[in-house]
């Protein structure tokens, strides 16, 4: 029996990993960084960062990217923990824009990341390795990395008056 549901050539498909977009560059590499990290293992040939504003590339320019890389169709993924203003006006609104220039390749946004199964093992991680790194067993992580951030603080108590 044949399946109904369509196929599609993951190399036709482009992917566009969106951020929020920063005015610090080293937030930006930071998504460019993930996006080389995340493409190869992906199963897709198109790939393409963007920032929804404050930088480039921006959604215009990757969606742009991915039409000229091949893609006949683009899956926008906001790198956004929660749903809010972007994920429903911004960055529908940004794609919109976009794919006007292309009106032959259709478009679909996908949810934020927020509660995917999987992000209880990311935080998990996340605080596992901090406190590694605190105790003298793990580097910096990739954020901290140079920033003396990664360190257990606190604030001395008043001293009571006598």
């Amino acid at each position: 029996m044949d399946d109904p549901s369509p196929r599609v050539d993951p190399d036709a498909i482009g992917i566009v990993i969106v951020d929020h977009g920063s005015r610090r560059a080293a937030s930006n590499q930071m998504l460019e960084r993930f996006v080389e990290a995340f493409a190869p293992g992906s199963g897709y040939d198109i790939v393409e960062p963007a920032h929804m504003e404050l930088a480039e590339p921006s959604i215009a320019t990757a969606f742009d990217r991915c039409v000229r890389r091949g893609a006949t169709r683009v899956v926008v993924c906001p790198y956004f923990l929660l749903p809010g203003k972007h994920w429903d006006e911004d960055i529908p609104e940004l794609t919109r824009a976009a794919a006007a220039r292309h009106p032959d390749v259709p478009f679909v946004i996908t949810a934020p990341i927020g509660l995917h199964p999987m992000m209880a093992q990311v935080i998990a991680s996340r605080i596992d390795h901090c406190l590694a790194h605190i105790a003298g067993e793990a580097d910096e992580c990739e954020s901290c990395k140079g920033t003396g951030r990664c360190a257990m603080q606190s604030i001395p108590a008043p001293s009571k008056a006598v």
